[in-house]
């Protein structure tokens, strides 16, 4: 089985493809892995020199230096150090047969793709002996990643920064498509269902108490703000599960935490297992939103 599957250099300023290597190997997760590929290589700039992204089966690798990124999709049963050996020996190789003026005067993607043989070659080479050739280079890139360890970036870190890498979030000019959330499920619409019905319930029961609270001199304006802001939370909860947003574990969250706080507050005006339902459906919405997966996309990098 092989360990090393796929290795991608881009130009880290603009995410300019320079070189890739040729893809013998085809399944559903290394598709995936290599159109995310292409989604980091725009926001490289937003992102540390050496990093990793974990995948299922298949983990990401990139290692930056002198405006090229060299980028690696592996099995995680790899281990961490001879993954980044990978990364070191290509950018050696690289370094040594293309300069860097010819790397910052490429002008069309691709412009080095016969330096896929060398790419080929170090595969083969750390696919039969799982390592590095030189025991020194293991021993300096196991040193180095001691002293600064890759940071580990999540997927909603790379969908944020590439939208801010393309001005926006919600749709890519560069790749040409729209992050689109997989189809809502039974439970999705059940939740959906739930939660209007909790929005509905919150702000009847603010509105009625606006009336009250002008007839008493203002003495329940907090409970109507209360039962307004759970009417928010509750409608933006139902946006964050339909539609695809960045940050969403931070939204979803704070979401749930000021609908739990707003019926902690209306404690005296609603009985027990009211707020148990109110909040039980807060939960399971965001639950649900947070294992909403983006669709599938199984174009991969042009190679």
């Amino acid at each position: 089985m092989s360990l090393i599957l796929f290795a991608f250099l881009v130009r880290v300023r603009d995410g300019l493809p320079l070189s890739a290597s040729t893809d013998f190997e085809h399944n559903r997760e290394l598709q995936q892995r290599k159109q995310q590929l292409r989604t980091i290589s725009k926001s490289l700039v937003h992102f540390p020199d050496c990093g990793i992204i974990k995948g299922h089966q298949l983990n990401i690798y990139f290692v930056s230096s002198e405006d090229v990124s060299y980028m690696s999709v592996c099995h995680c049963s790899l281990p961490v150090v001879k993954a980044f050996c990978f990364l070191e020996d290509l950018r050696w190789e690289f370094t040594a047969c293309i300069s860097s003026s010819d790397v910052a005067l490429a002008a069309r993607p691709y412009p080095f793709l016969e330096f896929d043989s060398t790419i080929q070659k170090l595969k083969q080479q750390y696919n039969r002996s799982g390592g590095p050739a030189l025991e020194v280079t293991f021993a300096e890139v196991e040193e180095n990643l001691r002293i600064h360890p890759p940071k580990e970036i999540s997927l909603d870190d790379v969908e944020f920064n590439n939208g801010l890498a393309n001005g926006h979030t919600e749709h890519s000019t560069a790749s040409g498509h729209n992050q689109r959330l997989k189809p809502v499920s039974a439970p999705g619409i059940l939740s959906l269902v739930l939660n209007i019905l909790c929005a509905s319930l919150n702000v009847i029961r603010g509105a009625h108490l606006i009336e009250n609270t002008f007839q008493d001199d203002y003495e329940g304006i907090w409970n109507v703000v209360a039962f307004l802001l759970a009417f928010l939370c509750c409608a933006l909860q139902c946006h964050i599960y339909l539609f695809h947003s960045p940050l969403k574990k931070l939204k979803s969250f704070a979401l749930l935490s000021v609908i739990i706080l707003c019926n902690l507050y209306l404690l005296g005006m609603r009985n027990m297992w009211q707020l148990i339902f109110h909040v039980s459906v807060a939960s399971f919405s965001t639950f649900l939103t947070l294992t909403r997966k983006l669709q599938d996309r199984t174009d991969d990098c042009g190679v």
